[in-house]
């Protein structure tokens, strides 16, 4: 260009764009755990209402297994391992819906989007605890019921 001309270009630096993409995305990462803690106790609260329904709609067997000497801690041990597993089952769907978003991504972008096996068992893991601690009180109740009132009680 003369001295004289205006300019016509202008110098690119990427570091700014990458600092503005890291800013966003460390906001995005807050905002993702948040949501993320909040869908946690909602779904914690469902499996814990839904397992309160079920002590409640089995318990004339509760009573029955009771009288037939069955222990506290089978009570307890069959309605958590059925929390547990009720709460892993929406995990293994959550995590489905997770490879089938990220194989749709990586096959319509230009960038790959993987699920590592390190995501699948933290995954599976915090969703048999949710199931594990959701399902805790309501087996309690169950466990401790007094066989001759369960057997006795009707809806």
């Amino acid at each position: 260009l003369q001295p004289s001309e205006e300019d016509n270009f202008a110098l690119n630096q990427t570091s700014i764009i990458n600092n503005q993409l890291d800013q966003l995305f460390a906001v995005l990462k807050i905002a993702g755990f948040f949501i993320g803690i909040f869908s946690i106790i909602v779904g914690g609260f469902g499996i814990a209402n839904i397992m309160f329904v079920s002590v409640k709609e089995r318990t004339h067997i509760i009573g029955i297994q009771k009288a037939l000497g069955a222990k506290k801690y089978f009570i307890l041990l069959q309605f958590l391992f059925e929390s547990v597993m009720l709460s892993v089952a929406g995990g293994i769907i959550g995590l489905l819906i997770v490879f089938i978003g990220a194989s749709i991504i990586t096959m319509s972008g230009d960038f790959t989007v993987t699920l590592t096996m390190d995501n699948i068992v933290l995954g599976i893991g915090i969703s048999s605890l949710i199931g594990l601690v959701s399902g805790i009180f309501p087996a309690w109740q169950g466990a401790r019921m007094d066989p001759v009132v369960a057997i006795n009680t009707s809806f």
